[in-house]
């Protein structure tokens, strides 16, 4: 953790100080050639910085330590700088949008010299070289702060780039198409601002994990001897570098106490280190080992229940031919219009399979594949 924080903290400073030198340049530059478009360019490098210090800032506070306060640790706070950098992002689209408008409806004859086409050239390349870095980085080190300013760069040397399309288009036809092309970039940058704010807060609000690593997960599980199946994963993000969830496993209803605390503990342990993931909770299913007619219930019942719409699984089933007492776990899809009604239908499907039995029937959502 500590090395990934010192390692976003170090892309920012290379951006403070790239952005920094852009904008003390082209002010300068844009002040003596009376240029408000490469003005505007210094601005917009000006709001780089904040973002790069708003990263750095919400790097530190998600690297705080957990406390009693808050046992998960801080590292949401990089979702919440994020977002912060995504709102920087729509201002500078919406800011540039109005400028260009106001261009277009008093429209200004440009004044472009070969200082000001160099200036702009060499700073659009300067922020798609920084924009591809600092956003590479920050797919490397799942940092959405760094991914937005990555992102913000690259808008910005779009922005610079309709400059220098004017400028030779203005120069070469006599065309005068600055306005026009810095409204069509700055709805551009509004769009990728609301995507950026729309998926940070995504994450906030709490994603489904990735398919492919509650897969992994449970097969990690499953490879636990005596293990039948793994189920109800639940994985609880609070932060790029810290994932905690819950699992029930399904084993021999035989198992004594110590045997499931081993195996738990056994867990716990290998998918920590192969996943980097805590579960705090595994919980269990018992599955049947003494009775031969209980293979041939779960299967009637397997089938009768999996026909039904919106039921996408069966797990944790147990059978009592003694007692007369049946129950198992269902998931219903999210798409139900109505899940109490699935579940009702489940249970009287089965009980018009075994009416002399005692049926339970468990809902759970579908909270990873």
């Amino acid at each position: 953790m500590e090395q990934r924080e010192k390692q976003i903290i170090r892309v920012s400073i290379i951006g403070i100080i790239a952005n920094i030198f852009l904008a003390g340049f082209k002010f300068a530059v844009g002040f003596l050639a009376n240029s408000v478009a490469i003005m505007v360019d210094a601005l917009n490098n000006a709001s780089d910085v904040l973002s790069s210090v708003i990263t750095i800032i919400g790097t530190k506070l998600a690297g705080r330590p957990a406390d009693k306060s808050h046992p998960y640790g801080h590292g949401r706070a990089e979702y919440l700088t994020a977002a912060v950098i995504s709102g920087i992002v729509l201002y500078a689209g919406i800011t540039a949008f109005i400028e260009s408008v106001e261009k277009i409806l008093e429209p200004v004859e440009p004044e472009y010299t070969a200082a000001t086409l160099a200036v702009v050239a060499a700073g659009v390349a300067v922020k798609v070289i920084l924009g591809r870095y600092v956003k590479g980085r920050g797919l490397e080190l799942s940092s959405d702060s760094l991914k937005d300013s990555g992102e913000d760069a690259l808008m910005d040397s779009a922005i610079s780039s309709t400059t220098l399309i004017g400028a030779l288009a203005f120069l070469g036809l006599g065309w005068n198409l600055e306005a026009w092309l810095g409204a069509f970039i700055s709805i551009v940058i509004i769009k990728a601002g609301i995507d950026m704010f729309r998926e940070t807060t995504s994450k906030i609000l709490g994603e489904r994990a990735e398919s492919e690593l509650t897969k992994s997960i449970k097969e990690t599980i499953c490879e636990t001897e005596g293990v039948y199946g793994a189920y109800d994963l639940i994985l609880t993000n609070y932060g790029p570098d810290t994932l905690m969830g819950s699992v029930h496993i399904e084993v021999p209803d035989v198992w004594t106490a110590e045997k499931i605390d081993t195996v738990s503990r056994e867990i716990m342990q290998r998918v920590a280190e192969k996943h980097h993931i805590f579960l705090t909770a595994v919980g269990v299913y018992s599955h049947n080992t003494s009775s031969n007619a209980v293979a041939e219930i779960r299967s009637n019942i397997t089938r009768a229940v999996m026909s039904q719409e919106y039921v996408l699984q069966l797990h944790g089933f147990y059978c009592d031919v003694e007692t007369l007492e049946i129950r198992f776990d269902i998931v219903i899809d999210f798409a139900a219009p109505d899940s109490e009604e699935v579940k009702r239908r489940v249970y009287y499907e089965v009980k018009k399979l075994y009416t002399d039995y005692n049926v339970t029937v468990q809902a759970d959502s579908d909270f990873s594949d």
